[in-house]
């Protein structure tokens, strides 16, 4: 794996979390407990900082970036991402906030400056352009997204079965070194 500083900052990782080999964390970048960061993920916190919360996974060929401090941004636009998240291969998020017990399709784009609230199922393949809000208890689908229903009760469930089976199965891992 390669985890590297930048300008001084260097990514801080927490208890038990599983970074694979290929995957590339770059500079003010922060692991809560029970991540993992499966192959070719790339993350670069160098112009503003990502923050990833616990039992969250982030899964193969995901790109996670930020957008830096400008006169119209001045906190530009972090990377912030909440607990028991999974994120989906090949998704693209980059400035954007993320809350609790969300689901990112494969293949999804989320946008600076968007927001997620808590509960939030995303389609595959969705594309959530800047500044959108997605209420909390939601399916959004489609490119741009849309509200397409409530989320289940079963759906719901399963937003935290989903990043427990990834706290399980990066176990599995670390065991195996």
């Amino acid at each position: 794996m390669s985890i590297r500083a930048y300008h001084k900052h260097s990514p801080s990782i927490g208890p038990r979390c599983y970074i694979d080999s290929s995957s590339v964390l770059v500079g003010q970048i922060s692991l809560a407990e029970d991540v993992s960061i499966w192959p070719l993920v790339a993350a670069r916190g160098d112009v503003n900082s990502i923050a990833i919360g616990a039992r969250t996974n982030i899964q193969d060929g995901t790109v996670l970036h930020v957008s830096r401090k400008s006169p119209q941004h001045p906190k530009g636009f972090p990377l912030i991402i909440g607990d028991d998240v999974t994120v989906g291969h090949k998704c693209m998020l980059h400035g954007c906030i993320l809350g609790n017990r969300i689901l990112v399709g494969m293949g999804a784009i989320i946008m600076d400056g968007a927001i997620v609230e808590d509960d939030v199922f995303i389609g595959a393949g969705t594309l959530v352009p800047p500044n959108k809000v997605l209420r909390s208890g939601y399916l959004y689908v489609g490119n741009p997204m849309t509200e397409k229903r409530p989320i289940t009760d079963n759906e719901r469930q399963f937003l935290k079965q989903s990043a427990e089976n990834y706290v399980l199965l990066k176990d599995d891992y670390l065991n195996q070194v």
